[in-house]
């Protein structure tokens, strides 16, 4: 293989594949990224065996072929070549090594057999539906703060993935949505159902793949393609494709979790009330971040106290005229769910200080969140 490729060009594409290679590898040929040259492209595929992503860049092509280096160091040496440089790869010679020439630069790297490189084959995607990038990282971006870390709970580790049908009023709307849970706090968001969705399975899309489709979404044009299988899932960017294994266990029944007898409506400007949750919250203890809300007709008073620093209180004007209700949270999550309210309002549906609290964007009604109460 012997190719010449715009430094920008590289280091963009590296960039992509090379986070999903791992530091620590057991195995070495997982270090490392494949590069294919052929017809005019260079293909570049990382692997941690869970999650592949290729991705194809232009480049000047002397010499078709394939090799494989290793991926962080090839990523490290392309992000410290000056702008505007021309990069050449060599690997034609019989010394196993990869050749990497630009300007008077000049590094040689080990690499590994092409035929070790694992291929996570495609298998039959039987299910295929296109969607818009921006609805993609509205499903991400409102659901993936309540991903479970918890590896014990694997199938909280990830979120899920359904065709259902929403209540709209009298009628049922077809959606497509999103669910993260860590049995704290719930996040479900949905959208319309999208052509060719409606057969799909119930999947769990592992939190590393969310967190690489993330950082490509910006980037995408204004459709992805998403293909489905029961164990895998595809998103096909512009010139970049990710393939994942899916988390292969059965999610909660989530709506089992979502009250329906909460009689206790509380409105706040969800700006306003954010900004003072995290003002109080400098004072609750770092182990249980907790927040007391004091709520009474038209007033809210949020405090905190802690042993070692003291105790802070701040009262907000809200929207309120059912009976008094003391009750705590953590204030890490009341942040996390009020940062997804994108309207001004945001409204807490609660029953009491024991049981489970729904919050929602006024202004929007495909976005709902669950937090459960803390003692305090």
């Amino acid at each position: 293989m012997k190719i010449t490729i715009e430094r920008a060009a590289l280091l963009r594409s590296l960039g992509h594949v090379q986070s999903v290679v791992e530091r620590r590898n057991t195995i070495p040929i997982l270090s490392n990224v494949m590069l294919k040259a052929e017809n005019g492209e260079l293909a570049l595929t990382a692997t941690d065996m869970d999650l592949e992503i290729v991705e194809s860049v232009p480049a000047d092509i002397a010499q078709p072929g394939a090799t494989t280096a290793p991926a962080h160091t090839l990523y490290d040496i392309v992000r410290k070549l000056p702008d505007g440089s021309q990069v050449e790869l060599d690997s034609s010679g019989d010394n196993g090594l990869l050749t990497l020439r630009s300007g008077r630069s000049n590094f040689k790297l080990g690499c590994l057999p092409v035929e070790d490189f694992p291929q996570m084959s495609g298998g039959d995607m039987a299910h295929r539906f296109s969607l818009a990038a921006s609805d993609l990282r509205n499903l991400v971006d409102r659901t993936r703060f309540a991903i479970s870390t918890e590896e014990t709970r694997y199938y909280l580790n990830g979120i899920y993935l359904h065709a259902t049908k929403s209540r709209a009023g009298e009628a049922e709307m077809p959606v497509l949505r999103a669910v993260a849970t860590d049995g704290h706090r719930l996040a479900r968001v949905e959208i319309p159902l999208p052509d060719g969705a409606a057969g799909i399975p119930g999947v769990i899309v592992p939190r590393k793949t969310v967190l690489e489709i993330r950082k490509l979404i910006d980037e995408a044009a204004d459709r992805i393609e998403v293909s489905l299988s029961e164990t895998k899932v595809r998103f096909g960017f512009d010139a970049v494709t990710v393939t994942s294994k899916l988390i292969d266990g059965t999610f909660p029944d989530y709506e089992r979790v979502i009250p329906t007898g909460n009689d206790k409506v509380l409105e706040v400007d969800s700006r306003v009330f954010a900004s003072a949750v995290d003002r109080v919250a400098t004072i609750s203890t770092e182990k249980s971040r907790a927040v007391k809300l004091s709520i009474d007709r038209g007033n809210l008073t949020l405090s905190a106290t802690s042993p070692e620093a003291g105790s802070a209180t701040e009262e907000l004007e809200v929207s309120y005229d059912s009976s008094p209700l003391e009750i705590g949270f953590n204030s890490r999550y009341l942040l996390d769910i009020t940062q997804q309210i994108e309207g001004d309002g945001a409204r807490f549906t609660m029953a009491d200080a024991a049981s489970p609290t729904i919050v929602r964007d006024v202004a929007d009604s495909s976005a709902l969140y669950v937090l459960m109460p803390m003692r305090v």
